[in-house]
Formats: structure tokens, sequence, C-alpha cells
């Protein structure tokens, strides 16, 4: 597994030890743990050693996009972690020397983009307009590379993820905090949100049920307006969430930034995850708010509920 040390690694490596597996971490620096081997982003190799009983790779590495992407340095960087460095991997694997048969490759919802309004959005719907979308288009593009080597290969578009710790949660909670929280315009822009413990369980369940291949919305089942969201994220906190902040002031403070992320509109469904018995443990916004913003929680980490955990692999040699 690469991207290990990112948030979504870090919730994922322990649910699927939890579930009876090893999981191989691939670093970019010296191995210096026993389930630790070599990768090299910049070539695609992976330690032959590391992948000899592997049945799967599940490939998280990227470059965070937060932040202003008008500097094209700035692109270009995040463009290579994404796109590149997906491409590198998915032609080694598709050499056919290692064992895996398995790629799950973390995508993106913004791979829908601009110009969506308030239709639905499945696995089958059509790429947006802009960076995102073409980041995302271009990087399950390369990952579909592995399936020229006979790979099964899987797109997990995961939605915003609901963190107190990571992007959209984490810029909002001090502001609505504060009681200066509210709507972005009139509110009718759709979020296609999800927690981090679904999110995991969503990569270990695509892992454990081989005949889903291709785009798999990581998303909860019930996408919210930003009116919406606002409204319940307040009432989670015990304060007002009345105020309405124009557009033009977050274009102005983040740029292209701001325009494909908290200004687009994503209504997106999963799909493909409901029709393959995925039960997600969060699957309305408030439940899931109250639970990582609670006082105890660790973030979205934790194991998932027994009756909802599979068994699974990723880049692991499996026990059994």
């Amino acid at each position: 597994m690469t991207g290990t040390s990112g948030r979504l690694g870090n919730d994922l490596v322990p649910l699927l030890r939890a579930s009876g597996h090893d999981v191989v971490r691939l670093v970019r620096r010296e191995p210096a743990a026993p389930d630790e081997a070599r990768w090299d982003p910049a070539t695609g190799s992976v330690d032959p050693a590391a992948l000899e009983q592997a049945e799967a790779v599940v490939h998280l590495a990227a470059e965070n996009i937060l932040g202003r992407w008008e500097d094209p340095q700035v692109r270009h960087r995040i463009r290579s972690s994404r796109v590149d460095v997906t491409r590198r991997l998915a032609e080694q694997l598709a050499t056919g020397r290692y064992a895996p048969r398995t790629l799950v490759n973390a995508a993106a919802i913004g791979y829908y983009g601009l110009g969506h309004t308030d239709e639905t959005l499945t696995e089958n719907s059509p790429p947006g307009q802009g960076f995102l979308a073409e980041l995302g288009r271009d990087r399950e593009a390369a990952a579909m590379v592995a399936a020229d080597g006979g790979l099964r290969v899987v797109n997990l578009r995961v939605g915003v993820v609901q963190a107190p710790d990571q992007g959209m949660l984490r810029f909002l909670l001090p502001r609505f905090r504060r009681g200066l929280g509210g709507r972005v315009g009139r509110g009718r822009r759709y979020l296609s949100w999800v927690t981090r413990l679904d999110t995991a369980r969503a990569c270990q369940h695509v892992l454990e049920h081989p005949e889903v291949s291709g785009p798999v919305n990581a998303v909860a089942p019930n996408p919210v307006t930003n009116a919406e969201y606002t409204r319940t994220l307040g009432r989670v906190l015990g304060r007002p969430a009345v105020l309405a902040v124009p557009p033009f002031v977050l274009r102005k403070a983040l740029g292209s930034f701001a325009e494909e992320t908290l200004l687009r509109s994503t209504r997106a469904l999963p799909a493909r995850l409901s029709d393959t018995g995925f039960t997600f443990s969060f699957p309305e916004l408030e439940a899931a708010l109250r639970h990582v913003l609670a006082p105890s929680a660790a973030g979205d980490a934790g194991p998932a509920p027994a009756r909802t955990v599979t068994r699974t692999t990723a880049a692991s040699r499996s026990r059994s």
C-alpha cells in the first residue's frame, strides 16, 4: 500500500490488520520496519520481494491539493504526483512479473468537475470541466494501464471527507465555533461527503468483491446542499449558522481552488457500492458529524461495526 502515512492510510492499515491480514507499507525512504518495503515513485519500481505473495496493491499516495493552484509549477507538481506516479506504478504491475491481480487507485469525485447543478451523478456520468476533473480523468486512465496486464483495476472516487483535521471541515470549524458560519451564496450547491471510516471500509469492500472494477463512488448515499450542511454543522456545534458568504469572497481569497471545491456542486451517489451490498456506517450527515466531532473521537478512525466488516488484503500477504 502506498501513502500509508496519510490519513486514509492510517485508517485502512489497522482496519485490514484487524481482519487478519499482513499489510506491506510501500515507502520512499529506506525501509526501517519489517512491514515496510522500498518503492520508488520516480520509476514506479517496487521491491519484488514485497509482492511475491501479495494479492492486491492499494495506491493512495498523492500531493495535497489544498491551496492556490495559479502557479504553473504547483499545478505541475500536483499533476505529476497524481498522474505520472500512478502511470509508472501501473506500468510496473502490467508487466506480469508481480503476483498482485488487483489495483485499487484512490481517485476523487473531483472527476465530475464543474458544470453540474442538482443532477444525480453515478459512475456512468461523464467527467466535468476544470483542473480537478482533468486530474481525475487522467489519474484514472493512468491506473487503467494495469488492466493491460490483466489486473482488475478499481478507481475509488472519494467524496469530501468529514474529519476535523482534514480538508473542508478543518477549514470551517474555527469559523463555526465562533458563530461566524453560514452558507455560501444561496446554499444550493450539492456536497457529496463521506467519513474516513466509510472510505476505508469502501476500499476494503472493493478489494473483497472481485466482481467490482472500474470507477466506484465512495460517497455517502445522502448528499446535501450547502445550506443543509451548514445548518447541520451549526446544530451539532450548538452555534448559529445564519451568515451568508458571497462566492466572490472565496474566489478572491482562494482562487481556482475555491471555484473547484467550495463552489462546486456535486450530487454523486454510491451506485456501485450499493449494488454490491455495501452498508455505510454513517449514511446521514448529522450522525457522521456528531461522531467525528465527539471529544473521544480520534478523527474518523475506528473499527467498523462487526456486521459490516469484510475480509481483504491490500498489497498484503494473507494469513489464510
